[in-house]
């Protein structure tokens, strides 16, 4: 068969003291595979590079990867490599689409793909095809992208923890519910991935696996075809491995989707007017692990000494802004229970506990409960708006680093965004001492995309940018 279904046994490669098998040394023998689609899409323009040959590069590192990883639900290698020669040929009778014109793409899996399964983590759903692509999946394959396959998600993009591992250490969880898609980003099995964000879902697992990743303003992408949790909290963004191409498969799947050049203005590095950064005292610093909040501090001095016009003043939170993580919760779980609860009561079995009690939850909290929380959203929404100038707020994008794999991180720092519908772009900037990714998150206003991609670009540029692979078991030696 050409499509595959990965059902992988907990434990295929031999570990020790919580490392993955590969030492540091062997990922320089990764050969001269493009770490992004920044790299490949001027080399597939010129000629350099086919899609045929991506594809079959990226084909590589999941069968060398994914037995230890796990990232994939879903594969479908016959059509990849069909849509691959067809783009092939395009370029040879001088068609090209764009920047995504032949880039691997995975799809999580609660959203749509035509003739693949939309399982979204349920065993009764593993066999439930999609008569038609997802909104953002139709932009996508316009723009010439090639979809390898549907990428591990949590149960219905909850909590419940899948069986995708964090490629920098087995040991350690990949995050959730975007799970497999920030791995298999991080391995280089795709050039990049959709996921979706309800908490903290696109935001903290791309932490965990040092990667890109944005999180648009709500409503910027479609979601029609896509699995709900929470309507009102539900976002669909990117993980990529910089951060142009967040920006080049942002503007394919935004609504409407924006103009699209093969290299980005040069204007968004040499501009020189002040970069204001804001940072705050206020809710995120006393939620940071140790780990994360050491390295955290020094990044301001990081940043000032690279040059760059960086300034950092101060943001005091609204007094409300406490009373995010009741209301989110509260909003989630009423949300999920008016799409979960008849299915629940009916396939009990097919839901695991933490989304169980989210639904039960939901179904507990009361009209006026909702209502308050949905007021609160509507206050701090026009309360930021109001008060904020066009700067951009600098936290970190996850409590510490990547936990155990019992559970999928904390979303406490992510989930005021998501509530908030505010634009989130985190970027990987250090590490533990053991090797394990930290990153953090810029926040703009609603609709302030385009700020928040040249400050990126800058702060990345001056933490030197360097993107390595993670140091995993190659027994294929690819």
């Amino acid at each position: 068969m050409d499509s595959e279904q990965w059902t992988v046994s907990n434990e295929q490669w031999t570990v020790s003291n919580g490392q993955s098998a590969m030492s540091s040394g062997q990922s320089a023998e990764l050969g001269t595979m493009p770490h992004t689609i920044w790299e490949a899409a001027p080399r597939i323009r010129a000629g350099e590079l086919t899609p045929s040959d991506l594809l079959e590069q990226c084909l590589a590192r999941i069968d060398a990867y994914e037995p230890s990883v796990r990232a994939w639900a879903y594969l479908d290698r016959g059509r990849a490599r069909r849509e691959a020669a067809q783009l092939t040929e395009e370029l040879q009778r001088g068609q090209y689409r764009g920047p995504l014109h032949g880039i691997p793409i995975g799809i999580k899996d609660i959203i749509d793909v035509f003739d693949m399964p939309t399982a979204c983590g349920s065993k009764l759903w593993a066999n439930s095809v999609a008569r038609q692509d997802a909104a953002c999946v139709k932009r996508l394959r316009a723009a010439g992208a090639i979809i390898l396959g549907k990428t591990v998600t949590t149960a219905y993009a909850y909590l419940d923890p899948s069986p995708t591992r964090n490629p920098w250490n087995l040991h350690r969880t990949p995050g959730g519910s975007s799970s497999g898609s920030a791995a298999a980003v991080a391995c280089g099995m795709a050039l990049a991935t959709l996921g979706t964000q309800t908490g903290g879902s696109i935001t903290r697992p791309a932490s965990f696996c040092g990667v890109y990743s944005l999180k648009p303003t709500w409503g910027h992408v479609s979601v029609e075809g896509v699995l709900p949790l929470a309507p009102s909290l539900d976002h669909v963004g990117v993980m990529a491995n910089c951060v142009q191409d967040l920006e080049y498969v942002y503007r394919t799947i935004a609504c409407p989707p924006g103009r699209i050049d093969a290299r980005p203005s040069e204007e968004s590095f040499s501009n020189r007017e002040s970069l204001p950064l804001e940072l705050t005292a206020d809710f995120f610093i006393t939620r940071t692990e140790t780990a994360l909040l050491e390295r955290f501090v020094q990044l301001p001095d990081r940043l000032a000494s690279s040059g760059e016009p960086f300034t950092f003043p101060s943001l005091t939170l609204p007094p409300a802004f406490g009373e995010i993580p009741t209301a989110h919760k509260a909003i989630m779980a009423c949300e999920a229970a008016a799409y979960h609860a008849a299915r629940l009561r009916e396939r009990p079995e097919d839901y695991p506990p933490r989304i169980t009690e989210l639904v039960e939850e939901g179904l507990a909290i009361t009209g006026a409960a909702f209502y308050q929380a949905t007021r609160l959203r509507d206050e701090l929404r026009a309360e930021f708006q109001h008060r904020r100038s066009p700067r951009t707020l600098l936290v970190p994008a996850a409590t510490g680093p990547a936990p155990t794999p019992e559970t999928t991180g904390n979303a406490a720092l992510n989930a005021p965004w998501s509530f908030l519908g505010f634009p989130v772009l985190s970027l990987p900037f250090d590490h533990t001492e053991d090797g394990m990714p930290l990153a953090v998150q810029l926040v703009g206003g609603c609709g302030t995309e385009e700020r928040l991609f040249p400050v990126a670009k800058r702060i990345a540029t001056a933490l030197g940018d360097a993107k390595r692979w993670p140091p995993l078991p190659n027994p294929k030696g690819v």
